[in-house]
């Protein structure tokens, strides 16, 4: 997996910190940084895809396709 360094603010860094040691869902921050990344990728997906929805006018699915379609194209992703 490739490293990275990043700068944080201090704000920033607290929060991370207390999400890892508070929660206890993370083992640390990197857990943390690659989960939020993966929900910021999946909201710019459902945004795209809203946007084209708004344009079009019109969709024959239902809500529930829309998400059932959405979570079998996000489990075909690396």
């Amino acid at each position: 997996m490739p490293r990275q360094s990043i700068t944080l603010t201090e704000k920033n860094d607290a929060w991370l910190r207390q999400q890892v040691e508070g929660a206890g869902e993370y083992a640390n921050k990197s857990e943390l940084v690659n989960d939020l990344i993966r929900r910021a990728r999946r909201a710019e997906i459902i945004n795209h895809r809203l946007a084209i929805a708004e344009k079009s006018g019109f969709s024959h699915q239902s809500p529930a396709d829309m998400l059932e379609e959405f979570k079998k194209r996000q489990s075909e992703e690396p």
